[in-house]
């Protein structure tokens, strides 16, 4: 199934740009991840947030707070199209290394994704 891709562009073709269900899924992942709770009109607890880390100093302590918004806001948004199995977040540096390991709902495949902060 072909669904729109985020963000929303065109192909080659000049036609409106979709993707495959399991980029859109990580797309999905992507836009709970970097939505500021508060942002979304008529949904003031959609998002987890991570854009506002950006100018919080980087600790162990920010990286469990950051796991546990994170691995809460895909439960609460996205558990009906995945399963998080783990949430890993490691200091790099000068950024957040994100990694999310979930199970698509649908067919049941294990699927991995990583984000950075700041991107």
């Amino acid at each position: 199934m072909q669904t729109l891709d985020h963000p929303y562009h065109f192909d080659g073709r000049g036609r409106t740009a979709t993707t495959a269900e399991a980029d859109h899924i990580r797309d999905l992942i992507e836009q709970v991840l970097f939505t500021a709770p508060g942002e979304r009109v008529m949904r003031p607890d959609f998002g987890a947030g991570l854009l506002a880390l950006v100018f919080e100093p980087n600790s162990s302590t920010l990286a469990s707070t950051t796991q546990f918004l994170v691995q809460s806001g895909l439960q609460r948004h996205l558990s009906d199209l995945i399963a998080v199995n783990a949430v890993t977040v490691e200091n790099v540096d000068a950024a957040l290394q994100v990694s999310v390991a979930y199970t698509v709902l649908a067919d049941g495949t294990a699927q991995q994704a990583s984000f950075s902060v700041p991107t």
